[in-house]
């Protein structure tokens, strides 16, 4: 089996993918989490490893950036290669005070100003909601394993630099309660609702808009570390 994006065999993913944007993070987590990785796809570089953590089988695979990056390779997952849970592990930049750099945050929803849903399957909704029972798993491994782990709704924004004249994000945090942003949940949620899959979106705060602290390379790596063991640790619970 293989899709225009996906040059994977019928078989080479596990159930559950954790999916970062970076292709190079992806083969980061392979190479010093998982066991026997295997590279699986690796069309337009966008790489994925399948091996196993603690024993059980764990696929990594990255998502590109934006929501239509996001959309195409969660879509072929969730429909061609018959995965059942995606959770996104990646990087987002603080609304609130409350959120500071190395902080984790589970999306509860995800507010998207993007047409992806409309133009997808002509849904309206504004806001895109994860998996119950994904959420309920994660928030669970967090708390056993001592992750201090905050949750609220995120923005998923089509626009990475903004204009003078366009949405501030000051706006989107008061009218839509969006705690940060970053640039693919929304679409990932709708896919999953879409098709009886499950998603969930862990994200690390790598800098603030309120307060313009931003993490080094170094300190990501780090931060995400933990981002990174939370996320496998529920996978293999699920």
């Amino acid at each position: 089996m293989s899709t225009p994006h996906i040059n994977a065999p019928e078989g080479a993913f596990a159930k559950t993918v954790l999916m970062p944007g970076d292709p190079l993070r992806a083969k980061f987590v392979a190479e010093n989490f998982l066991e026997d990785a295997k590279l699986v796809t690796s069309v337009r570089n966008v790489f994925g490893f399948t091996g196993t953590y603690n024993g059980k089988p764990v696929t990594v695979m990255a998502s590109g950036m934006g929501m239509p990056s996001m959309g195409i390779y969660s879509y072929e997952l969730f429909h061609f290669y018959d995965v059942d849970n995606i959770i996104r592990i990646g990087s987002a930049g603080s609304y609130t005070e409350e959120l500071d750099v190395h902080d984790l945050i589970l999306a509860d929803s995800a507010y998207g100003d993007s047409r992806f849903a409309r133009v997808q399957n002509g849904a309206a909704e504004r806001i895109n909601y994860p998996s119950p029972e994904l959420n309920k798993v994660i928030i669970e491994t967090a708390q056993r394993l001592g992750i201090d782990l905050k949750t609220g709704r995120i923005h998923s924004s089509d626009v990475f630099y903004g204009g003078p004249n366009g949405v501030k994000w000051t706006d989107v945090r008061e009218k839509h309660g969006a705690l940060c942003v970053e640039m693919e949940s929304f679409a990932l949620f709708h896919n999953a609702n879409f098709l009886g899959k499950r998603a969930a979106c862990l994200l690390t705060i790598s800098d603030s808009l309120v307060t313009h602290t931003s993490l080094s390379a170094e300190d990501r790596q780090e931060s995400f570390r933990t981002m990174m063991k939370l996320a496998l640790e529920s996978a293999i619970a699920i």
